[in-house]
């Protein structure tokens, strides 16, 4: 694709003088192993915290704090020193998923390389390394001119990797505080094609656990094979009710609250350009699966679904050991899709569980975390602003797209602080996030810290009256 910068020639010489310096701080960051979901990490979230807060002091930012949550502390900033001028609300996550398995990466996690136009390593795309260009850019406005457009008020998080047990509490307590014109989030990605797009909706997440126990412990399986029940099987049993073959879930009222997509919003997925052939072959499987009656583009961004993301339990070492395990258990996450609710979804979930368990084990399911979808439309004032900074910088008009994925905080920015939300984010379709081999693409890196500054510059044009509408 054309780059072009956008951006004014002090602008342009600062990031020019300042390349390696900002690359090898993009580096320093993601050396912080940060898993969220793992309490070994925990002191690794501190210090990737005070890592950030440092270098938001360093740059000019304002009443920076490491604030405690309950669990890892969220990093707070702002400068709000543009009067008259629309406040935006900027939120990234620090934290990172876990690196299992290991020995799939081609160079350790949290050791960084460049490799070509690319950047290896756990978070440089989700979402350290979007958390780092906003901080490049704001870097260079405030180096250059000595001021913002706009007023900033930065939120980074330490726990969306693992549902954002805490936010939702202290986005409630500093409501006040966080009073603004909209909120970006760059947390998502570009259109297949690395084709420059824009979020406008997000799927919500149900993430629950079932444990299936048995005896106190492990059982020879010929002298009590036939006369028990099998946890292991009979998780295996519950699993298998939990959808049938054409991908439907089975779980009674699980798509009640579920909004249709118009002819026309099923028109505007048809039109995006999509090539099925090479996203089968890229994922290297024989077929594409999913729900009946829905494209793969739909199944993927619009539909809910049900999805094991673990299971253990019984012996897995090497040969053989003939025993009835005393437990078994899995992880099941729903993606869901508007207008549906998470705890509607896991008591209705929990229930379907229960009602199918078989009756020699005891059965628990619990919640383990959750978030609403969301849905921002693209005629917003906001997202056209992001739209033409996309178009200035990149050199091409961006796509809208529904994504996947989740970020719980989305909900909650529209909910419970009444912002509308502008999901901008840079990293490529395939960046491997949440697997071995994470990746950035450094073209995106860097004109993302252009398309920023001139979004603050777009959006400042625009005004608090405009984005009012």
């Amino acid at each position: 694709m054309t780059l072009t910068t956008a951006t004014d020639q002090a602008f342009e010489d600062f990031l020019a003088a300042h390349a390696d310096e900002r690359l090898a701080s993009y580096k320093d960051l993601i050396r912080i192993p940060s898993i969220s979901a793992l309490p070994a990490h925990a002191p690794d979230c501190r210090r990737a915290a005070a890592w950030i807060a440092a270098d938001l002091e360093r740059i000019g930012m304002e009443h920076v704090e490491v604030v405690e949550t309950g669990g890892h502390p969220v990093v707070y900033a702002d400068w709000l020193h543009a009067e008259g001028a629309p406040t935006i609300v900027v939120y990234c996550h620090y934290d990172v998923q876990p690196v299992d398995p290991l020995d799939l990466w081609t160079s350790p996690p949290f050791e960084p390389v460049v490799v070509g136009d690319r950047i290896l390593g756990r978070g440089v795309a989700d979402d350290k390394g979007q958390l780092h260009l906003h901080l490049r850019a704001t870097e260079a406005l405030l180096a250059t001119r000595g001021r913002l457009p706009v007023n900033l008020k930065f939120v980074f998080e330490g726990e969306e990797e693992s549902s954002s047990a805490h936010l939702d509490d202290w986005l409630r307590a500093n409501r006040e505080r966080l009073t603004a014109d909209f909120a970006l989030i760059s947390d998502t990605g570009f259109f297949e094609g690395n084709i420059p797009a824009i979020t406008i909706a997000l799927r919500g997440m149900m993430y629950a656990q079932i444990d299936v126990t048995g005896t106190d412990v492990d059982l020879h399986s010929g002298g009590y094979g036939g006369a028990v029940e099998n946890p292991a099987n009979a998780l295996a049993r519950i699993i298998a009710g939990l959808k049938d073959e054409t991908g439907r879930i089975l779980v009674p009222g699980f798509y009640d609250d579920v909004v249709e997509l118009t002819a026309e919003e099923r028109r505007m997925i048809e039109d995006l350009p999509f090539d099925e052939d090479a996203y089968l072959a890229r994922l290297g499987l024989p077929q594409l699966h999913g729900e009946l009656g829905f494209s793969t583009l739909e199944r993927r961004g619009t539909r809910p679904t049900l999805d094991v993301n673990g299971l253990w339990g019984g012996f897995q070492g090497e040969g053989s050991k003939t025993i009835i395990p005393a437990n078994a258990h899995a992880k099941i996450s729903c993606r869901l899709v508007s207008d549906q609710d998470p705890d509607r979804i896991f008591a209705a979930f929990r229930d379907h569980v229960l009602a199918i368990a078989a009756p020699g084990v005891r059965v628990d399911v619990r919640m383990l975390g959750g978030g609403r979808p969301s849905l921002t439309p693209a005629h917003h004032p906001a997202t056209q602003a992001a739209a033409r900074a996309l178009e200035a910088t990149f050199g091409q008009a961006p796509v809208y797209i529904r994504e996947g994925g989740s970020i719980p905080v989305c909900a909650t920015f529209e909910g419970t602080l009444g912002l509308p939300v502008v999901l901008l984010g840079f990293s490529p379709p395939d960046d491997h996030a949440h697997a071995p081999n994470e990746w950035m693409d450094l073209g995106n890196y860097e004109t993302a810290i252009r398309t920023v500054a001139r979004l603050w510059d777009e959006v400042a044009a625009v005004g608090v009256a405009g984005l009012a509408g």
